[in-house]
C-alpha cells in the first residue's frame, strides 16, 4: 500500500539505511519506533547481525504478529526484542545508537511528540542518531493545496479511484495529523539533538537525519 501511496517509496527506504547505517555501533541498539512488519529495521539486521541488538516497538497487533513471524530467529536468539509498548505512555530503555521514526510520530497526538522525541534523544549514545521521516504540511495553504493535489494524482496514476482517495482522507482525519517541515526540524533541535539536516523530500514527505554530537 506505501508503494503505491508515497512516491520515491523505494528511494526513501534505501536512503534511510544508506544513512542511518553510518551510525549503528557495537554493543548498541537500534530501534525501530513504530515498525510495522519490519520494513525498517530488516535491512539493518541483514547488515550487522547479531553485532548490536535491535528493538522493535509496536501496538497494532496484526503488526506485531506480522513482525514476530518476520524475526522469529532473532527473537529466539535474543537478538531482537519485539516491545508492544505505546510510546505516549512510555519508552524503551535502551542505550541508542540508531533510533528510526519512520512515519510513525504522524500518528501520535501532537502534544506527545515533543516527550516522545526528548526520549529518543535522552536514550542516544554521543555521535548517534534519530532518523525521522514524515508526512508533511506545505509552508503555506497554497503550497500544501499544490502537494496535496500532486500526491492525489499520485494515488490515481497507481490505481487507486477517487472514492478510496476521499475514503482514507476521511478515516486518517484526526488520526494522521502531520505538521510542516520546520515544525518538525524545530521538534528536533528543541529536544537536544544538535545537527538536524533534510535527507530526503518528495513533495508532502520528508526525511531527516538529528545527530546528538555531544553529552552521555
Amino acid at each position: 500500500m506505501l508503494r503505491r501511496s508515497i512516491a520515491q517509496y523505494e528511494v526513501m527506504r534505501k536512503v534511510v539505511f544508506d544513512v542511518g547505517r553510518s551510525f549503528v555501533r557495537q554493543g548498541t541498539a537500534v530501534v525501530d519506533l513504530g515498525s510495522s512488519r519490519g520494513e525498517a529495521l530488516a535491512p539493518f539486521v541483514a547488515a550487522f547481525g547479531d553485532s548490536v541488538r535491535y528493538v522493535a516497538v509496536e501496538v497494532s497487533p496484526p503488526m506485531l504478529a506480522a513482525c514476530r513471524a518476520r524475526f522469529d530467529a532473532e527473537i529466539k536468539s535474543g537478538t531482537l526484542s519485539l516491545l508492544d509498548l505505546d510510546l505516549r505512555k512510555s519508552y524503551p530503555d535502551k542505550r541508542a545508537s540508531l533510533t528510526l521514526g519512520v512515519l510513525t510520530l504522524q500518528f501520535t497526538p501532537i502534544e506527545h511528540r515533543p516527550r516522545i522525541v526528548r526520549d529518543v534523544y535522552e536514550h542516544t549514545v554521543a555521535g548517534g542518531a534519530l532518523l525521522l521521516v514524515e508526512k508533511v504540511l506545505g509552508s503555506s495553504g497554497r503550497t500544501d493545496r499544490v502537494m496535496t493535489d500532486l500526491y492525489h494524482q499520485l494515488k490515481r496514476d497507481n490505481g487507486y479511484r477517487q472514492e478510496e482517495i476521499d475514503r482514507k482522507r476521511l478515516s486518517l482525519e484526526g488520526v494522521l495529523v502531520p505538521a510542516t517541515a520546520d515544525w518538525n526540524e524545530g521538534l528536533l533541535r528543541h529536544a537536544g539533538f544538535q545537527a538536524v539536516e533534510c535527507i530526503w523530500r518528495y513533495l508532502n514527505f520528508a526525511a531527516w537525519v538529528a545527530i546528538k554530537t555531544g553529552g552521555a
